[in-house]
């Protein structure tokens, strides 16, 4: 009796240690989600981030740098770049946001080149792939953090100077070998040669082509910086019973992963302590026993 008695005093013992640890955890847990932000972690965990997408459309632009070569001349050189904006922003007035952003693209005198609709209503996204003139691209970015609440952002520019001049070097040298091809097309031959020479003559044009709509995306009459931009909707942006019920949702499910680690490391931690003491108590007595201690 006096054993089933202090069996149940050590379970409920354990059971009141346990409880305190794990509404602690919770606690911890939930106070911690209002600390980071109102509600980032719940949304990238419900719909993922996902403001680098890509879509086949490259911009590029170009300016002018004078670099002084001596005291008397001074040299312009042109640099040719790709700006990229990524900018992810949530909103509970979906539709209304949407009109902005659209409207904001018009007065910038924008062009959308890339559109994607996902979700259903509560939990929509749209995704917008815009070209902006370069000298309406950093007021633009300005502007479109004002949609909605700032999730990211981040702003890139790569260099294409190099890239630009290989694929004009490239061409040139296609349309040299395309004239020498052409000049041996008035000689004598045998028909297979010429077949061949033909083939060759359009594989060229093929490539001399392909170059050329790669030169036209450098082109100053098509200038573009890119902004890609994500908006997502959230049931509430911040506050409400809904907004703490994700968060409840989230720290039980935090604090069920690591109480069940902990009472595992503890259980570990105190089996193995018992399998110490037992041992090493029966060793200490065999010891006693034979007079060595």
């Amino acid at each position: 009796m006096e054993q089933y008695t202090s069996v149940s005093k050590f379970i409920k013992k354990f059971s009141l240690v346990f409880g305190g640890i794990f509404l602690f955890l919770f606690i911890f847990r939930l106070i911690y989600s209002y600390a980071v932000g109102p509600e980032t972690n719940i949304v990238n965990q419900e719909q993922g981030s996902s403001i680098n997408f890509d879509y086949g459309r490259k911009n590029y632009a170009s300016e002018k740098f004078y670099a002084p070569q001596d005291k008397t001349t001074i040299s312009a050189s042109s640099q040719k770049y790709e700006k990229v904006a990524a900018v992810s922003s949530k909103t509970s007035e979906f539709e209304e946001n949407e009109k902005k952003t659209r409207k904001m693209v018009e007065d910038a005198k924008g062009v959308i080149q890339y559109e994607q609709r996902s979700g259903l209503p509560g939990k929509r996204t749209l995704q917008l792939g815009i070209g902006v003139n370069p000298d309406e691209f950093d007021s633009m970015v300005e502007s479109i953090q004002t949609i909605g609440v700032i999730d990211s952002i981040s702003v890139n520019k790569t260099d294409k100077t190099n890239e630009y001049k290989n694929i004009t070097a490239t061409r040139i040298s296609l349309e040299k070998s395309k004239a020498g091809l052409l000049g041996l097309k008035g000689k004598n031959g045998k028909i297979e040669e010429l077949i061949s020479l033909e083939k060759e003559i359009l594989e060229i044009e093929g490539k001399i082509q392909d170059l050329g709509v790669k030169l036209g995306e450098f082109d100053q009459e098509n200038e573009f910086c890119t902004i890609k931009f994500t908006l997502k909707e959230t049931g509430a942006v911040s506050g409400g019973f809904v907004t703490l019920l994700k968060k409840c949702k989230i720290s039980l499910e935090w604090t069920i992963k690591y109480g069940l680690l902990f009472s595992f490391l503890y259980a570990f931690a105190a089996v193995g302590g018992w399998i110490t003491w037992f041992f090493g108590t029966k060793i200490l007595n065999y010891l006693r026993s034979k007079g060595i201690l």
